[in-house]
């Protein structure tokens, strides 16, 4: 029989190194790999990207295989809102429908509040380009590990 696969992120939304432990449990000898790759003996993954990942369990003798996914909360470093479809808006997927972004330039001037369920800020201010420079931003979200309200602040670069 396949083994039962727990998947718990143990590190908090927008840590420096995220990390994955993968859990199987059954009767066999288990490896595990992360989104198709190498298998190994350990069900602990670090330096995780951001997104929507695949960890995979499967018995060493070939008894059975087993896949759970899990998002991994970050925000993008950079966009580049050029027209050309890629990374042309900024935004942070998978943070959940509560959380409320708000951007702002260097000198603390709220730009846009934008919720992650929209479609992003699009570098625009009165619909006027922005231009390339840091642009600041808080989230408040709540933590998916533990519920509890929080609030973040870092920093982005728009590149035209």
């Amino acid at each position: 029989a396949p083994p039962s696969l727990s998947v718990e992120l143990l590190t908090q939304a927008f840590a420096d190194n995220h990390v994955l432990e993968a859990v199987a449990t059954g009767i066999g000898v288990y490896e595990y790999s992360l989104d198709g790759g190498p298998w190994q003996d350990e069900g602990v993954f670090t330096n995780v990207s951001t997104g929507e990942h695949e960890i995979t369990a499967r018995d060493k003798n070939g008894c059975g295989i087993t896949t759970e996914s899990i998002f991994v909360i970050d925000y993008p470093l950079y966009f580049t809102p050029n027209g050309d479809g890629n990374n042309d808006t900024w935004n942070i997927e998978g943070i959940g429908s509560n959380a409320i972004i708000y951007i702002f330039d260097r000198y603390g001037k709220l730009l846009k509040q934008i919720s992650p369920e929209g479609d992003g800020w699009n570098g625009t201010y009165n619909s006027k380009a922005m231009p390339t420079s840091d642009y600041w931003f808080t989230v408040e979200y709540d933590e998916p590990s533990t519920g509890q309200r929080k609030e973040f602040k870092a920093h982005f670069a728009l590149k035209r």
